[in-house]
């Protein structure tokens, strides 16, 4: 498939082999501004729209940080009406992350703190290369981690590793954050995104795309259920609508007749 590319401000997003890649694209650190985050939450809406998109990596340009967090120069004199719209828009862009229908990779090419933090926390799953960092440091600046950090990564680590992080800031290297389980592997410094695509052209070769969807709209709503019995009844009624499908009857066929199924995503 030939490769696109759309403009935006301070993210750059290149679509190939049913790949979207974005890279935030706003030196010297990707901090996250409202115009970045703009530019995201509009690049999300029109991948979400495009049934062509597969998988989507998200990375950051330069060698200082995947994104180092919030610009907090737009905090400055912000106000509590002010600062409670930035902070759920940037709730919203990243539950929108997270609710895509395509799976979301994160590249971590390196420094990954606070609202950066959070947005890797969003992504389905993360890569990191071996220099990678990783930081929600809110606490020291008498904040706290308020887009998305303090439920997702308690969701992911447990509430005790999740106090322990969020009330110190402190920062762990890549080999902990994959010991902790905050990141689902560590790679040289350099091959993330390479590692990342390794992984989104697996899912694009051998996964039904409908199939793909409900499975992680299954495993969010299990994060969110209260009960087993609850879950057990999403994850059944995602099946029942997976059963009257096309790509079903093409998975189940070509099982049979021992050849690469052909999926539509139908």
């Amino acid at each position: 498939m030939e490769a696109t590319t759309a403009d935006f401000t301070t993210i750059k997003v290149k679509t190939e082999n049913r790949i979207a890649t974005i890279t935030l694209d706003h030196p010297p650190v990707n901090s996250l501004n409202k115009t970045l985050l703009a530019d995201l939450d509009k690049a999300l809406d029109q991948i979400a729209a495009d049934k062509d998109v597969r998988v989507v990596v998200i990375t950051g340009s330069g060698s200082h940080a995947f994104c180092a967090g919030a610009d907090l120069k737009e905090f400055e004199g912000i106000g509590p009406e002010g600062a409670e719209e930035m902070l759920k828009f940037g709730q919203s862009v990243f539950n929108k992350i997270a609710s895509l229908p395509q799976p979301v990779i994160a590249a971590v090419n390196s420094l990954t703190l606070g609202g950066g933090n959070e947005l890797a926390l969003s992504c389905d799953m993360r890569i990191a290369s071996d220099r990678a960092r990783f930081g929600q440091p809110e606490v020291w600046i008498g904040l706290l981690p308020a887009w998305g950090g303090t439920q997702r990564m308690t969701q992911l680590l447990g509430p005790a590793k999740a106090k322990e992080l969020i009330l110190t800031g402190q920062m762990v290297n890549a080999q902990e954050a994959y010991r902790i389980g905050l990141i689902n592997k560590v790679v040289p410094d350099g091959e993330e995104v390479r590692a990342a695509i390794d992984i989104a052209r697996m899912i694009i070769a051998k996964s039904a795309p409908l199939a793909v969807a409900a499975s992680k709209r299954a495993i969010n709503k299990a994060m969110e259920s209260s009960s087993l019995e609850e879950g057990l009844t999403y994850e059944r009624k995602e099946a029942l609508k997976l059963a009257g499908s096309k790509d079903l009857v093409e998975g189940i066929t070509a099982f049979v007749e021992k050849r690469q199924p052909e999926f539509k995503g139908e």
